[in-house]
């Protein structure tokens, strides 16, 4: 089957939205807040008391003092893991609260 010259595909419409209105990145941070427990699993996530992007820095509000200190030494893989997911480097940093 073959497309017309002006057709595309809903994804590839999206996509095109997304880009020309500047709205990727903000799509991409309310993704990885919406699917949390899906990236860390359902242990950190229901540990997590507060997640939000700001200025390229994840912050992640935690209420378990030694899953804060686990979580610091994994900074680097949870960076690698959140931009992988997204398939941009949408943050450079996690803080942890």
């Amino acid at each position: 089957m073959f497309k017309k010259s002006n057709e595309q595909s809903l994804k590839e419409a999206i996509e095109l939205l997304l880009n020309t209105y500047k709205l990727k990145d903000k799509y991409n941070e309310v993704n990885i807040v919406q699917s949390w427990s899906d990236i860390m699993g359902p242990m950190v996530a229901n540990r997590t008391s507060e997640l939000f992007i700001r200025n390229r820095k994840l912050f992640v509000r935690l209420d378990s003092a030694a899953l804060r200190h686990e979580l610091t030494r994994a900074k680097d893989k949870i960076v690698e893991v959140v931009n992988d997911r997204t398939g941009s480097k949408l943050i450079d940093d996690v803080v942890f609260l």
